[in-house]
């Protein structure tokens, strides 16, 4: 900038004057790069493109852009053999530059170039005219985005400086696309490394990619992505088993459970058993499992353990007999074993017992009301069984309850009242008896209790109440004195609770009526008042057989139909050993002349007057497995092999077991030759 005379003035570079500067430079580099630009003579031009020599007279000072030296163009795609426009420097910068600054791709000719090389002269001739005007367009466009660059820059005009780059950006395009076009016509063919290349440049790929394919291993991967792929499949490989793996696993758990949810219960259900038959016998048996091997607490009792055998706790027999309407099935069962979780002090001498299975879930088999279990139990030198009336109700799944009164004489209750404690572990015989009533019977029940006889029935009542049984219950309890009246607290509470339960208790140690509670012993007056129309009820019976004989005997007069009336027989107080000896001593006859054989253990006797078959083998020490010896366990079942024998009692027999020819030994008697398969 000069002054007033004409010199030159220098201003220092203020912030307001940085675009001028900025854009004097990059034009004086691209003037400097335009000095690779070769020149064209109008002949060779004329040469080339007849009738076009004086096209661009009066350019910008574009005219004759020629091509760069023979090989110069193809290497950055931007000429040809002999039909080049610009070199390969000036191309790449250009390139660079207009990428930089935004400018779009060039469009190329290629809808029309991909037809080569059928295409005819004169459409070929047309082609390179039109290819050829487009490069001098673009040069036109270039040449005048430049010479206004130049001017808004010096005059700040960011507008118009934005205008002229616009115009860059279209010339270069259409310079690009004419090049392209020149390039495919002058090879003669179609243009696919012209696209080639075109299309590597959109998408930024670099050449040294095309070696890649030389190193693969496997559809063109590389030797990287081959492994990838073979970790990735060994990995679903993998998971894939594991999915499996649990499915199966997660089937079989839940076989598991629908076999342990399934029908549950005694074995031998019906309409007769014994309670607490076993507490008041002492005699022996062998013990599946010896006493030394029984763990005494859970955490050292595993869940394989719950059960003495390996298939399971429960099998898949149906209970026979039973009608089960309302209340956990019932199915036969499997030796178990039960962890002790709880002991409660009932009276003095009676304690309640609650079991829960060793694996903490529900326990493994389910019961009617008023059936019983039988124990094996670790007293002397050979473990003892013993058969105790449960007393919880089937309703409660997650444990069962036995009430056992501590008899002097008594092996088993001692053992259970004297040294069981919380944690034991107890060997059990599935639930058994057909003492039952479920609610199905009848539509009300008498229960007549007497003493520790209250058992059952308090497994009927409470089952019955569970339920929320409509029908009538009277519940009749027989015994001394408050101090001995089992369950008083809890009947007392249900009486409260529900309107159909209607207890009624005679007391034969108190003086007078105290708490509601009758003075004296049961009698039929008593049965008449608390019961009218006792004669039309279903009547149960358990306790003392002297209780039950004069009960049943009050019942008759009152004209209660005998098919009404059911008991629970508690079975005899004497080994079999010592009723033998007591006979002996009052001399009865030793024997009757009959013979029992035992096939498996190749031994006989003579059978004494009265004898039952379980009671000769252990006088000649045959092993017969037994329970109750009342006839209702069915545990002492064997096959009578020849000869006929009588039993008093046969609940412990199922209707196929009756057919198949065996017999109770606990109850079979014989006066002729028999053959026994024991």
């Amino acid at each position: 900038m000069n002054d007033k005379n004409g010199n030159p003035v220098r201003k220092s570079m203020s912030r307001r004057t940085w675009p001028t500067t900025y854009t004097a430079l990059v034009l004086l580099f691209v003037a400097t790069a335009s000095t690779a630009i070769a020149q064209v003579s109008p002949e060779e031009h004329a040469a080339h493109h007849p009738g076009e020599a004086n096209a661009n007279d009066g350019g910008s000072g574009a005219r004759g852009m020629g091509g760069p030296p023979e090989g110069a163009g193809p290497k950055n795609g931007m000429g040809g053999k002999g039909g080049g426009m610009m070199g390969g420097g000036m191309g790449a910068m250009m390139d660079g530059m207009m990428e930089k600054m935004g400018a779009p791709k060039p469009k190329d000719l290629y809808p029309s170039l991909m037809e080569l090389p059928d295409l005819p002269m004169e459409r070929r001739g047309e082609l390179e005219q039109e290819a050829h005007g487009r490069m001098i367009a673009g040069t036109r466009l270039l040449s005048e985005g430049f010479d206004e660059l130049s001017r808004s820059a010096a005059g700040d005009d960011f507008a118009a400086m934005q205008a002229a780059t616009a115009k860059i950006r279209e010339g270069l395009n259409d310079f690009e696309s004419g090049l392209a076009a020149h390039r495919a016509l002058s090879e003669g063919k179609a243009p696919r490394n012209v696209a080639l290349q075109w299309f590597k440049r959109e998408l930024n790929i670099d050449d040294a990619v095309n070696t890649a394919s030389s190193n693969a291993l496997l559809w063109g991967m590389s030797p990287f992505h081959t492994s990838l792929m073979a970790v990735l499949i060994l990995f679903a490989a993998a998971m894939i088993w594991m999915y499996f793996f649990k499915m199966r696993r997660a089937a079989s758990l839940l076989e598991r459970l629908s076999t342990a949810n399934a029908s549950a219960g005694g074995g031998q259900a019906g309409s007769g058993g014994t309670g607490n038959g076993g507490a008041n016998t002492q005699s022996t048996a062998p013990s599946t499992l010896p006493s030394d091997s029984r763990p005494s607490a859970l955490d050292s009792q595993p869940v394989s353990d719950c059960c003495a055998t390996d298939d399971g706790c429960p099998t898949e027999a149906p209970a026979d007999g039973v009608d089960a309407s309302g209340l956990i099935p019932v199915a036969k069962k499997k030796l178990c074993r039960l962890r002790v979780a709880k002991i409660t002090d009932e009276t003095d001498d009676v304690k309640t017992i609650r079991m829960v299975a060793c694996h903490g879930g529900r326990i493994p088999f389910s019961y009617l009301p008023g059936q019983f279990l039988s124990f094996t139990l670790p007293v002397g030198e050979k473990p003892i069984r013993r058969s105790y009336t449960i007393s919880s109700a089937p309703t409660q799944a997650y444990y069962c309850e036995v009430t056992v009164k501590r008899e002097d004489k008594g092996a088993g209750s001692r053992y259970i009242c004297d040294q069981l404690k919380v944690g034991d572990t107890l060997e059990v015989k599935a639930p058994s008896g057909r003492f039952t009533f479920t609610g199905e019977e009848s539509d009300s029940v008498v229960l007549v209790a007497g003493g520790v006889g209250i058992t059952p029935m308090m497994s009927v009542t409470r089952a019955l109440t569970d339920m929320c049984w409509p029908g009538e219950i009277h519940f009749i309890v027989a015994c001394r004195d408050p101090q001995h009246f089992i369950f008083e607290s809890e009947i007392k509470r249900l009486d409260e609770r529900y309107d159909n339960l209607h207890v009624h208790v005679a007391m034969s140690r108190i003086e007078k009526d105290l708490d509601g509670y009758r003075k004296g012993r049961l009698s039929k007056e008593l049965l008449a008042e608390w019961v009218p129309d006792i004669a039309t009820k279903r009547v149960h019976i358990c306790g003392a057989p002297a209780m039950m004989e004069a009960t049943k005997g009050m019942l008759a007069e009152l004209e209660v139909p005998a098919d009404n009336i059911h008991t629970e027989n508690f079975g005899s107080t004497q080994k079999p050993k010592a009723k033998v000896a007591k006979g002996q001593e009052a001399h009865e006859p030793k024997a009757t002349g009959a013979k029992v054989t035992f096939a498996t253990s190749g031994k006989s006797t003579e059978l004494l007057a009265d004898e039952t078959i379980l009671e000769a083998a252990e006088r000649i020490d045959v092993e017969i497995d037994y329970s109750c010896r009342v006839g209702t366990c069915g545990i002492c079942v064997a096959k009578l092999l020849s000869g006929e024998v009588t039993m008093e009692v046969d609940d412990g027999l199922e209707p196929e077991d009756r057919q198949a020819g065996m017999i109770l030994c606990c109850q079979a008697k014989a006066k002729q030759d028999v053959s026994v398969e024991a």
